[in-house]
């Protein structure tokens, strides 16, 4: 069901956002506190989260490509229409890496992670910026996977890899 509503772009720190009205929030269903939506601000199409805040209305926070998008600017009166989002997001596997995988017989192995770990390491390779940093770090997921001994001891952080 989609609801549309207006409100003033407001910031909390560096981040804009607007609350979302008790009366459209009610109806929806959130997991883990969180209600993933999608919507337009404006006729600009977006995916977010709804996030909670004690005592106070669920907050969407307005990011950058959803005000450069929009044409709009903190103070502004914004329409916004969301839904709730139920499709489930998965991160592609990059080619380069699902090879490499594959040359070093550790596919199996990869898939032995819990799907947070592989949806982390994935969401983290697909979000490197050059193509040698890419296969860096295939190179450090790689060697870890060889040399896996605790998959719980934080993966990401004995390859020395920062989430973004």
């Amino acid at each position: 069901m989609k609801f549309s509503f207006t409100a003033t772009i407001n910031i909390t720190g560096i981040n804009p956002y607007v609350d979302v009205p008790e009366r459209i929030t009610t109806t929806m269903v959130a997991t883990k506190g969180y209600i993933s939506i999608k919507g337009t601000i404006n006729k600009h199409s977006f995916t977010q989260t709804l996030v909670p805040v004690k005592n106070k209305p669920y907050r969407l926070f307005v990011n950058g490509p959803m005000l450069k998008g929009s044409t709009t600017k903190l103070g502004d009166i914004v329409k916004f229409i969301i839904e709730q989002n139920f499709e489930k997001v998965e991160e592609p596997f990059p080619a380069v890496f699902k090879k490499a995988l594959s040359a070093n017989k550790l596919l199996a192995e990869f898939n032995k992670l819990t799907p947070a770990r592989k949806k982390e390491i994935l969401h983290y390779l697909n979000h490197l910026k050059t193509n040698d940093s890419l296969l860096r770090n295939i190179e450090k997921v790689i060697a870890q996977l060889k040399n896996r001994t605790n998959e719980n001891t934080g993966f990401l952080r004995t390859l020395n890899i920062s989430k973004k």
